[in-house]
């Protein structure tokens, strides 16, 4: 049996999920992943609203940590009702919360010490759209969410019997709210319009991005800070960490002419970024606060805005080398929009 801390990883087959399965044996732990779906990094596939599978497997494998990333995502509200968001995102969650407090009881062998828990930036909602005109919203943990569709709800939802279980039963519960990771095309029709999708991708490292390898970095820092003791729960936003200062002048600027903020806050950026023939949005509405997550978990960012445009300048990869390694995995069945096919990628 291997020596390393054993990790529970729901939602193997997917992006996050597929990376923690790659990077987790590296970093000290031995990964068991689970998923609806069969894939190369799915080591048993399995629901997490079956408590049966979950209970055998927990015990049979001596979890200690486990990472949750198994979610209905934004691109399946086009494609699964409402009731199947709240089966998956909210009575799974509480099911493996619960089986975690059990299997953590004075009665079992078993002692579960961290859940995390990956929720999303997108739980905020209506909060991050201020109207044209408007300071760009500056969010951070302090935000109020305001849901604005049944992804938001369930993801907030289950944020909160997250904490309550914490609460009730003190387990060592963490949230992560991570900005987009996706690989995929922006699925907004006016924003894919207005540039290529590298260059988008690029910018929204200042505000609204963050890079697989630093998503998987953060469930790690998490992880070991509540193992050591120094969190026993708590809300994070983990997003690259942005350029731009927290000030009325950077945010108004931020509305009025976001490309002149961003040349004067990026030494070489517009340089850069004109040689690549590239563009600078217009008008950011938003910009993500993830210092909590740095102060507070120890959590220690790499891709950066300001590191890919040296990349960029050097002629070298701004991305890391997992990301580019999971790829474009998919969403569904068949092909919807910019969301891609899931392919079956068992070996």
């Amino acid at each position: 049996m291997s020596s390393k801390p054993t990790v529970l990883v729901t939602g193997s087959a997917g992006h996050l999920g597929k990376a923690l399965m790659l990077a987790l044996p590296s970093l000290g732990y031995s990964p068991v992943g689970i998923d609806i779906n069969r894939s190369e990094t799915t080591t048993l596939v399995g629901s997490i609203t079956d408590n049966a599978f979950l209970s055998q497997l927990i015990a049979e494998h001596a979890i200690e940590h486990i990472i949750h990333a198994a979610t209905l995502h934004k691109p399946h509200v086009c494609s699964h009702t409402k009731n199947d968001f709240v089966q998956t995102n909210i009575a799974g969650t509480l099911n493996l919360l619960e089986l975690a407090t059990a299997a953590s009881s004075s009665e079992s062998n078993t002692k579960i010490k961290s859940f995390v828990y990956l929720s999303t930036t997108s739980a905020f909602g209506t909060a991050l759209s201020p109207a044209p005109g408007q300071p760009a919203a500056w969010i951070d943990e302090a935000v109020v969410p305001k849901p604005k569709n049944i992804y938001g709800v369930t993801k907030t939802a289950a944020e909160d019997l997250a904490f309550l279980v914490a609460k009730e039963h003190r387990l060592p519960v963490v949230v992560l709210r991570t900005s987009r990771f996706f690989p995929e095309e922006d699925d907004d029709d006016q924003r894919r319009a207005s540039m290529g999708d590298e260059n988008l991708k690029v910018l929204e490292l200042a505000y609204r991005r963050v890079d697989l390898a630093d998503v998987v970095s953060a469930c790690v820092a998490a992880m070991k800070s509540m193992e050591e003791g120094r969190v026993r729960w708590g809300k994070y936003i983990i997003s690259a960490p942005t350029p731009f200062r927290r000030e009325e002048q950077v945010l108004k600027g931020l509305d009025e002419d976001a490309g002149k903020v961003f040349r004067e806050t990026v030494a070489g950026c517009g340089e850069v970024f004109e040689k690549k023939g590239w563009k600078f949005l217009d008008r950011l509405d938003r910009v993500y606060d993830s210092r909590r997550a740095i102060e507070e978990l120890g959590w220690r960012p790499e891709y950066t805005f300001e590191n890919a445009v040296e990349s960029i300048r050097s002629g070298k990869e701004w991305r890391s080398g997992l990301t580019l390694k999971v790829g474009r995995l998919g969403y569904h069945a068949v092909s919807t929009g910019v969301y891609t096919k899931r392919e079956d990628t068992t070996t």
